[in-house]
């Protein structure tokens, strides 16, 4: 599903136009990113929760020159679906 997708589909669920349902979800998504890059961690009861994982550095190669590298450490967003969500997949 797209973004796009998903105004349409609450533009016509809470029946309002498009232009207010996708401002609404670029708030609540701005939000959803601050609360993860401040706390950490944001949790979602029934849909699960997103948290900061830390990637560790790793041998990697190049795949343009298949040259050997080293991939350096990251930081990233991890999801984990809660039990709710699992059972109806």
């Amino acid at each position: 599903m797209t973004k796009a997708e998903l105004i349409e589909i609450v533009a016509k669920s809470a029946r309002q136009p498009k232009k207010r349902v996708g401002d609404t979800l670029d708030i609540a998504f701005e939000q959803i990113a601050r609360a993860i890059r401040r706390d950490k961690r944001f949790w979602v009861p029934g849909f699960g929760t997103f948290t900061v994982r830390r990637r560790r550095a790793r041998a990697g190669y190049n795949p343009r020159t298949n040259s050997p590298m080293t991939i350096p450490a990251a930081r990233t967003v991890g999801f984990r679906p809660a039990p709710e969500l699992k059972k109806g997949l």
